[in-house]
């Protein structure tokens, strides 16, 4: 959890592979091929739920064995071009951010009640990505072009990163905001005040089911029940069409500490047991705003018929 949110762990292992690979002289490339793709596969299994590592990892193998069949290509010029794309990504991250954010924003204020008050969950801002942010992203556009009347985070327990990451970017950026503990999302809605939820995401299947950090499948049933439009922002790189539902989803569980304690010290019972998946699975059927990427928002129900434009070779530009 040094690295935490899914375009900043695809985006920061592969940063590491390049300082790595600045550090490394290889005698030819076939060695190079080897050492890249060895680290690529340790860097897959660090984290199983986010889908953004994987397509990082397939980009950088994909380019690897182009150069290495390319017998005009040379060690030399290999490594280079693989930094060179490597740095790419974080350039790119901040520009697919923003297309998502102006869609996203956009959409909000052309379906969504006004005021517009929007909830989010988790942390899905420049600490989770290269910079400016996907869910959070949004909210940033929409305050940016004074439409944004309030914005609500909750604390995202048992790790907290809505109270110590979104609550410190929305004071960092000045946006109105409020934070509240997780279970108060219900009775805040009750009270009208939210227009909508938008959080982020580690994958999105086929059939419109999203995995993101726990807690958020409450917070969809939660809308659902109050006519609260529910949206998904993420880049087109979240998209896993290799998965049929969201059940086929590998869901990553986390250390008990995380719950006992706060800070080290012991807040629970001893000898009590602890169930602790980082995330959970919103049913497609949920995500009644739609889904949010860098070339559109889409129902979840549309992304069979758009899995070419979805899915094509620019993933990262």
């Amino acid at each position: 959890m040094k690295v935490r949110g899914a375009p900043a762990i695809s985006i920061v292992a592969a940063l590491s592979l390049a300082i790595e690979l600045t550090k490394k002289d290889f005698s030819c490339k076939d060695e190079l091929y080897d050492y890249v793709i060895k680290n690529l596969n340790y860097l897959l299994t660090s984290r199983p739920t986010a889908v953004n590592l994987g397509q990082v990892v397939k980009l950088i193998t994909d380019l690897s064995e182009q150069n290495l069949k390319d017998d005009s290509v040379t060690e030399k010029v290999m490594k280079e071009r693989l930094l060179t794309e490597i740095e790419k990504l974080l350039v790119s991250d901040i520009r697919i951010n923003k297309s998502i954010s102006e869609y996203g924003g956009k959409h909000i204020l052309e379906s969504c009640s006004n005021p517009f008050n929007i909830l989010t969950h988790c942390n899905t801002g420049s600490l989770a990505t290269a910079g400016y942010g996907t869910a959070l992203g949004v909210i940033r556009w929409l305050h940016q072009n004074n439409n944004l009347h309030h914005a609500f985070c909750t604390e995202t327990r048992p790790y907290n990163q809505g109270a110590r990451l979104t609550a410190y970017e929305l004071v960092h950026d000045k946006i109105p905001s409020t934070l509240i503990c997780d279970s108060m999302v219900a009775s805040l809605m009750k009270s009208g005040k939210v227009s909508a939820v938008i959080v982020g995401a580690d994958r999105v299947v086929l059939n419109g089911d999203t995995a993101n950090k726990i807690g958020t499948y409450q917070i969809a049933v939660c809308a659902k029940y109050h006519n609260i439009p529910f949206y998904v922002a993420c880049p087109r790189s979240t998209l896993d069409f290799s998965l049929e539902s969201g059940n086929m989803i590998p869901i990553e569980e986390r250390p008990s500490q995380e719950m006992l304690c706060i800070n080290k010290t012991r807040i629970a019972a001893e000898g009590i047991n602890c169930w602790n998946p980082a995330f959970d699975v919103t049913p497609a059927s949920l995500i009644t705003g739609g889904i949010i990427t860098e070339i559109g928002v889409f129902s979840p129900s549309s992304l069979k018929d758009n899995i070419d434009k979805l899915s094509s070779a620019d993933l990262f530009k």
